[in-house]
């Protein structure tokens, strides 16, 4: 197999200070592959703690904000489920496979830290570890105050992040997917000293020529953060009412679950 390499990626150990350029730059040339291999794969997995959490309490036809939305696969149940969505994610290339799977909601590309939208939501939700991307204390809190902002009064704001036991389980080992021709790898570090983690992908596309791929390549990081760091963050954005559950107490019972921590505030 010949590779063509079109590399778009943030180089190891070089701290950039605008993550929603770092971000994007990651994930927008392997949007494709972030679609398809984690397609179906988390959903059914956090179905049962957003039963818990969100759905039982907040009724369709309210108005959520999927934030970090990716390429959609948690929007698709809430627009199953009857909800008025719009979701951001700093990603172009997510928010376009997004938009093309799901024409009925709203998608805009929005950096989470700093954001306004005219409409006001009766619920936020952000999944999939997406707040882990943000790499400073400060991020943090700022994207609680923009969540914040957009929600109604006691409006429900439901997220789930990783902590040090979820990136422990990460090894130095390729895991490989393959789809429709396209093949991808996916291998992640952690440094317990920076609390630091970093997936490494790369993924092969057939180039129209026999035995011809071309090399996409992505580094993704994210930031560990100690639950009581997680809710200063939260009472210094005016967020009350602050609940934490395990993903096991959340309902999510497979293995995603492990290390992960949910959080469902009032605003």
């Amino acid at each position: 197999m010949l590779a063509l390499s079109a590399r778009v990626t943030i180089d190891k150990g070089t701290l950039v200070p605008d993550i929603s350029t770092s971000v994007s730059a990651a994930y927008d040339p392997i949007a494709e592959f972030y679609h398809r291999a984690w397609d179906d794969w988390y959903l059914p997995a956090v179905r049962p703690a957003l039963e818990t959490l969100c759905f039982s309490s907040v009724r369709p036809p309210a108005r959520i904000l999927d934030v970090c939305c990716g390429s959609g696969h948690v929007t698709r149940e809430l627009v199953a489920r009857g909800y008025d969505v719009t979701g951001i994610d700093i990603s172009s290339g997510l928010i376009a496979l997004a938009q093309r799977e799901l024409p009925s909601a709203t998608f805009l590309v929005k950096d989470v830290r700093h954001f306004t939208l005219e409409t006001k939501f009766a619920c936020a939700v952000c999944t999939f570890d997406s707040l882990n991307h943000l790499l400073t204390l400060d991020d943090l809190k700022t994207a609680f105050c923009s969540i914040r902002d957009c929600l109604l009064p006691e409006a429900v704001f439901v997220f789930d992040m990783n902590l040090e036991q979820a990136y422990g389980q990460d090894l130095t080992h390729w895991t490989r997917y393959v789809n429709e021709g396209k093949i991808g790898f996916v291998r992640g570090f952690y440094s317990p000293e920076t609390r630091r983690a970093e997936t490494e992908l790369m993924w092969f596309v057939p180039d129209g020529e026999k035995n011809l791929y071309r090399k996409h390549e992505a580094n993704v990081r994210q930031q560990c953060y100690t639950t009581d760091e997680i809710r200063n963050a939260l009472e210094a954005a005016r967020f009350s009412n602050i609940e934490m559950y395990t993903a096991l107490e959340a309902g999510m019972t497979s293995e995603l679950g492990f290390g992960r921590v949910f959080f469902r505030v009032a605003a």
